[in-house]
């Protein structure tokens, strides 16, 4: 089994709209970044659960970037992680959903969506069908969201594009015909909002 990142997992996604990012090794890479807010993440192949160990920073200047920089690559040196590079990201801003691949021994692969971000361990609310789906299918499983105020919006907020959403629920259930050796695909967090949606990370187990 091998466990894909960053760029090497995102050239499975052919056709989904990926945010935006590019990779620095070195603090003069810094000057790459154009636009703040911006993520920035650690990316090795020991972290993939990033938030757990602090390898997540939204940075709102260029010091708060260099400053995050020297502090991924500490967290490396003091988990003795082997660092790909760090990873900086466009700052998606919207409601965080969580869809993936699963090879299950019965049925072969299902795709599972549901509340994503810091909500998948305390809400617990996802939702399976057998690969491939259609729209009504995609449809149907953002009604089954125990939480529709992640897709109505509450407090004032707009609906998410449910059009979008749907798009790319489609086509991430299509990935296993290209890809057969998916074993486990999980894309979190899938952010939406009223205008857009995009795959702001993904882990990918493939035989």
């Amino acid at each position: 089994m091998k466990v894909l990142l960053g760029k090497d997992a995102e050239k499975f996604l052919k056709g989904l709209p990926l945010a935006k990012n590019f990779l620095i090794k070195k603090e003069s890479e810094l000057s790459k970044i154009k636009k703040f807010p911006a993520v920035m993440k650690i990316i090795s192949p020991q972290a993939i659960h990033k938030t757990d160990i602090g390898g997540i920073k939204i940075v709102n200047n260029s010091q708060e970037a260099k400053e995050a920089f020297y502090n991924f690559i500490k967290l490396s040196k003091s988990k003795k992680l082997k660092l790909d590079g760090i990873l900086v990201q466009e700052y998606v801003k919207g409601r965080e959903f969580i869809t993936g691949i699963k090879r299950d021994p019965t049925f072969g692969h299902v795709i599972m969506f549901g509340a994503g971000g810091i909500f998948v361990e305390s809400l617990r609310d996802v939702t399976f069908r057998m690969c491939p789906i259609d729209d009504k299918d995609a449809e149907s499983m953002m009604e089954d969201l125990k939480n529709q105020w992640l897709i109505t919006g509450t407090r004032g907020q707009k609906p998410i594009n449910t059009k979008l959403l749907k798009q790319i629920l489609v086509k991430v259930s299509k990935l296993p015909q290209r890809h057969k050796g998916i074993e486990e695909l999980d894309v979190n967090p899938l952010t939406a909002n009223e205008k857009e949606a995009k795959v702001v990370d993904v882990r990918i187990v493939i035989k």
